[in-house]
């Protein structure tokens, strides 16, 4: 069984503020697909997540053999080269935008969240760090695959909080883990096999801190295009007075039959599908 990929994805400044510290990026062809959140000042914090997003593309346009990431100091043994290979691109963005940060003194303490996805046939591996997140939405429901590294959510996994009450606390921007801070980032990494139709939801918080898991489900299962769904989706979470910027990135699994797949080898061979956006 062969999948062809449809993606779709939008970043908007919300109601708020003025600038846009969201990103995001994907390259279709080598199936890496990332969302990021910056923060810090000075405009800072959209430095970093354009940072992030590039680096974890370029390192799979280069190549794992040829990029020089940092290896994991606590790889997962549970999950395979591919994810692994996820993770040392997460570690190598953490160094990239440490390295920035030296490099210009207002950019000091800039940092970012990161989520993304890789793609390899039906094998899908899934890495992030901090507080945006990954859901699959499959036959009519929807799981929510990253745990967000935040206080707040500490507080719900040790049982000092209701998640109930954690959306309503003040603690949800304080986040426990980022890319920029420290030296070395442990990123959280898993994986699965895609099944037709899957769509994975890639999301800053700005996305899902007002718009709850069941809203998610319903646009995405109503909508047969990706596109509308992203705008909808956004458009949501704009009326629900977000304070923050809004990013959604879906990614759908199409079943293809063989001829349909030889097509499509055939049309992309020797091009670059990649993208990203600022």
């Amino acid at each position: 069984m062969s999948f062809a990929i449809q993606v779709a994805a939008k970043t908007d400044v919300g109601c708020v503020r003025e600038g846009n510290e969201d990103n995001f990026g994907y390259d279709t062809r080598r199936g890496i697909f990332v969302v990021c959140d910056g923060m810090g000042g000075h405009s800072a914090g959209e430095v970093a997540s354009k940072i992030a997003v590039e680096t974890l593309l370029g390192y799979f346009h280069e190549g794992p053999q040829k990029a020089s990431a940092p290896p994991l100091t606590k790889p997962p043994e549970n999950v395979s080269k591919r994810a692994r290979n996820l993770g040392e691109a997460i570690q190598l963005a953490n160094k990239a935008i440490r390295a920035a940060a030296c490099r210009d003194q207002e950019q000091a303490g800039m940092g970012s969240t990161i989520a993304c996805v890789l793609v390899d046939d039906i094998f899908v591996s899934i890495g992030h760090v901090g507080d945006s997140r990954v859901y699959l939405v499959r036959e009519g429901a929807i799981q929510q695959l990253t745990q967000d590294h935040s206080l707040v959510m500490q507080h719900v996994r040790l049982g000092l909080i209701s998640p109930e009450n954690a959306e309503e606390s003040k603690l949800q921007n304080i986040i426990t883990r980022a890319l920029g801070p420290a030296e070395i980032v442990e990123p959280d990494l898993d994986e699965m096999i895609a099944a037709s139709d899957d769509v994975f939801v890639l999301a800053s918080d700005g996305l899902t801190k007002v718009l709850g898991d069941q809203v998610i489900l319903d646009v995405v299962t109503a909508a047969a295009d990706l596109k509308y769904a992203c705008n909808h989706l956004i458009q949501l979470a704009k009326e629900a007075d977000c304070d923050d910027n809004i990013t959604c990135l879906l990614i759908r699994f199409v079943e293809e039959r063989w001829y349909q797949t030889c097509l499509r080898k055939f049309r992309t061979w020797g091009t670059d599908n990649g993208k990203a956006v600022s």
